[in-house]
């Protein structure tokens, strides 16, 4: 989704940064957390996505809040009253009366403050990730069932983030299942772009100022606390707002990611959904056709043993990094990873060879050595997942393959014929968990280096750009060549 269109509001002399997305539904706005940035945001493809379904049932209100982001730079930190000053500036600015607040991380006491002091223009509170008091007590602590040794990890990593500032620390310190190499270079410019040095280290030491504790039993808005139950601020901080706002629900999600735009998003959006519409979409299971890669290390296990930890994560990381460079380039999408593999899709099959046997090139020269295996069939897609028969099957090819060796379907051999890719014949094969045999093709590596491309459209090949156009219009189309080839889809 491209960035929408940034416009300013006065509040005084400071200019505020905002943006309107979605048309439907309730007005929310997101409160953000420690710093933002509406431009560079949309980059990152999880955070851009999130926000993407939320607007689907929103009318969404972003903003960066003085001294941060694309809003004017402030000689001081604002103070809850200014923040809760500028929520109200963007809200008139935007045409919004009564509008849900989702607060986020530092965001949540200034959501707080608001929805207590402007009751008529609140119409729900969301707090996320997000606390009352920024230094509670010990006896605070200990009585919403957590360590201090767990607020203290809070206060180290986020000094460790400040002292290290603009070299993308706090990526992995809030989104640690979603931050590898290029994402850290990727939040270094964010950190750098968000605030200055002197501002992140004040609004570090304001945030562990702020204390709304006395203010939330007068909250009236319908409340919804959401907070992960392992990540970096404690859980027994969304406990402590759910106890003291009157009726509040609390629902505690499992998850490392502090943030709401990594791990299992889909929980979260439901929740949402559910608290500001009355009612849950349901899960559609879409059938389309893709074509699917997987990929993994050979020998992972020995080679980490070799290497050390430290080194063999280095070496993950710049494993990964690789990777989803090459997947950008040959527009593929990563639909998952763990550990030493990738699960990606693609438009058509000759592009997702091509990128397949770039990557087995490009990881050896880590000295790795990679397995990949392709197949083109028709998939379920629920929410950014996908499913069914034709992933299992273009899992069970990748097992099939050695060490640098890139195996496909007989479907994708069928379906790239004039692309000069040149196949193998590997036999037919018992796939684990299948029924029917698979006739299987190894792909001529050397052919394939002479076919090598900068971008895929440009140079799909006329199977591929007809599959594309099958893909988007009608996938019985594929099940129907399947029948009179005698091909498995």
């Amino acid at each position: 989704m491209q960035s929408p269109q940034t416009r300013y509001v006065q509040r005084g002399d400071v200019s505020i940064a905002y943006q309107v997305v979605g048309e439907r539904g309730p007005d929310l706005v997101i409160v953000p957390g420690f710093i933002s940035h509406l431009d560079l945001q949309w980059m990152d493809v999880g955070y851009s996505r999130f926000l993407e379904r939320l607007s689907a049932f929103t009318r969404l209100i972003l903003y960066d809040k003085p001294g941060t982001g694309l809003s004017d730079p402030i000689p001081h930190v604002p103070t809850l009253e200014e923040r809760i000053a500028d929520i109200r500036a963007v809200l008139d600015a935007v045409g919004s009366e009564r509008t849900a607040l989702f607060g986020f991380s530092e965001g949540g006491p200034v959501c707080a403050l608001f929805a207590a002091t402007w009751p008529e223009r609140t119409s729900a509170l969301v707090l996320y990730g997000t606390y009352a008091h920024g230094r509670p007590s010990e006896e605070e602590i200990l009585a919403e069932g957590v360590s201090l040794e767990e607020y203290e990890r809070l206060a180290t990593g986020f000094t460790d983030v400040v002292a290290h500032w603009g070299e993308g620390r706090l990526g992995r310190l809030i989104a640690p299942t979603a931050t590898n190499e290029m994402q850290r270079r990727f939040w270094g410019v964010f950190e750098r772009a968000g605030a200055s040095p002197a501002m992140a280290r004040a609004l570090i030491e304001a945030s562990m100022r702020a204390d709304v504790t006395s203010v939330l039993p007068t909250i009236q808005a319908p409340t919804l606390v959401l907070h992960r139950n392992r990540e970096i601020f404690p859980i027994g901080a969304g406990r402590q707002l759910a106890r003291l706002i009157p009726e509040a629900h609390l629902v505690e999600l499992d998850g490392e990611d502090h943030a709401f735009w990594a791990g299992d998003v889909e929980s979260i959006l439901a929740e949402l959904e559910e608290f500001l519409t009355g009612m849950r979409t349901p899960e559609l299971r879409e059938r389309l056709l893709a074509t699917i890669v997987f990929t993994d290390i050979v020998g992972s296990t020995e080679r980490a043993g070799e290497l050390g930890d430290r080194r063999w994560h280095e070496l993950l990381d710049e494993h990964n990094a690789r990777v989803r460079e090459l997947l950008a380039r040959f527009d593929g999408r990563e639909v998952d990873s763990a550990g030493d593999g990738f699960f990606a899709s693609f438009e058509g099959p000759g592009v997702a060879v091509r990128c397949a046997c770039e990557i087995v090139r490009s990881i050896r020269e880590l000295d790795l050595e990679i397995r990949a295996g392709v197949h083109t069939g028709e998939c379920e897609r629920i929410g950014e997942k996908l499913g069914g028969l034709a992933v299992h099957v273009g899992a069970r090819i990748a097992a099939l393959a050695g060490g640098g060796e890139v195996l496909a379907s007989r479907t994708v051999r069928d379906l790239v014929v004039g692309s000069g890719l040149k196949f193998t014949d590997r036999g037919t094969h018992r796939l684990r968990g299948i029924d029917d045999p698979w006739q299987v093709f190894a792909v001529d590596d050397a052919v394939t280096s002479e076919t090598r491309f900068t971008g895929p459209r440009e140079h799909m090949s006329a199977g591929d750009r007809a599959l594309v156009q099958i893909a988007r219009r009608a996938p019985a189309v594929l099940r129907l060549g399947a029948r009179l080839t005698g091909s498995k889809t």
